[in-house]
């Protein structure tokens, strides 16, 4: 059942041991809104399978208290936080939970006691019309983390809407936070060696299709996936999918610029509809999404490719053309 924030906020009051559970490798949308939560009402944030760089800088800097690897069971509820998909709790049991969330697609919510959707840039920006809703304050702490939580879920703002912009206002207005802090604290996120050896070879092995004036770029790596394909996007191409896989077990990451979402592509339709082929899961926005399946990288690379060209060919009327680097030399001689 679909509630408003009123009304969610009424219901967690009935529950007295509450984990707020993030996503494997939680970001700071995901631990951000769950720490908000849980100092408005109590509880005990869970993350299930670790948090990336930034996330683990918030997490150190704000002393915000997490259990890794946490059993639902030990919990009288769970809150799902920013979360759309089983397969990004690592197929944990949950029995008795709700959902919180902003992505395009939210399957968790079929078995969810109730849940809040809405299709804002950030889960954040939901939390936040829920504190406003129960009257609670927002602490130095908490608009720190909000605001981090924000900037980096609308990648600096690049997807950031109006209301975005007025949440963001808000905050910095009732917990007094300066900007520059939140940046001066993603400017100390130290940068992994590993992921910018992943970047490098998912751009040594990157493949090309054009459309247009459109470029799909296809790559894959061992890990880093997500940072992969949204170095893809910033060094020039529109859409990009990169692979990941450890045997059978296949994750794409998915970036999208936004040009490309106006021309048609919604990329958590398309992975949600193309992890469904394969008896997966897969969702996320419209510019940013993923799927996990079991099967072969390649064929789900190419399936990916394949459905977005035909989508771009019947939006810009053109046919696509797979283009190498030597195409490439030329372009730059045009």
């Amino acid at each position: 059942m679909e509630v408003d924030e009123a009304e969610f906020f009424n219901r967690l009051l009935d529950y007295r041991n509450i984990l707020y559970l993030c996503h494997r490798n939680a970001d700071p949308d995901a631990v951000s809104s769950a720490f908000a939560l849980s100092e408005s009402i109590g509880g005990t944030i869970g993350l299930v399978d670790g948090c990336n760089r930034v996330a683990a800088v918030l997490i150190e800097r704000l002393g915000i208290e997490v259990v890794d690897k946490p059993n639902p069971a030990d919990y009288s509820f769970v809150v799902v936080v920013d979360t759309s998909t089983k397969a990004q709790l690592n197929d944990l049991e949950l029995t008795r939970y709700c959902v919180i969330d902003h992505h395009t697609t939210t399957a968790l919510t079929e078995n969810a006691e109730f849940y809040l959707h809405r299709n804002s840039t950030s889960t954040v920006e939901i939390v936040y019309d829920i504190l406003k809703a129960m009257g609670a304050p927002i602490n130095r702490r908490v608009g720190i983390g909000m605001l981090t939580g924000i900037v980096t879920d609308t990648g600096h703002f690049k997807h950031a809407s109006a209301d975005t912009f007025r949440t963001v206002s808000k905050i910095i207005e009732d917990s007094g936070v300066e900007y520059g802090e939140v940046l001066d604290l993603m400017a100390a996120t130290p940068q992994d060696i590993s992921m910018r050896i992943a970047i490098l070879k998912a751009a040594s092995r990157v493949e090309l299709d054009r459309v247009q004036d459109m470029l799909i770029a296809s790559s894959h790596v061992s890990s880093f996936g997500g940072s992969a394909s949204s170095m893809l996007i910033n060094i020039g191409a529109d859409i990009a999918f990169v692979g990941t896989a450890k045997g059978e077990n296949v994750r794409i990451s998915a970036r999208a610029k936004r040009d490309a979402v106006s021309a048609g592509v919604n990329l958590g339709q398309l992975m949600e509809d193309i992890s469904n082929e394969y008896s997966g899961t897969g969702g996320g926005h419209s510019g940013a999404a993923g799927i996990d399946v079991i099967g072969d990288m390649k064929e789900v690379l190419d399936k990916c490719r394949e459905r977005t060209k035909k989508i771009l060919e019947a939006s810009l009327g053109e046919t696509s053309k797979e283009i190498s680097f030597d195409d490439i030399k030329e372009l730059e001689n045009e």
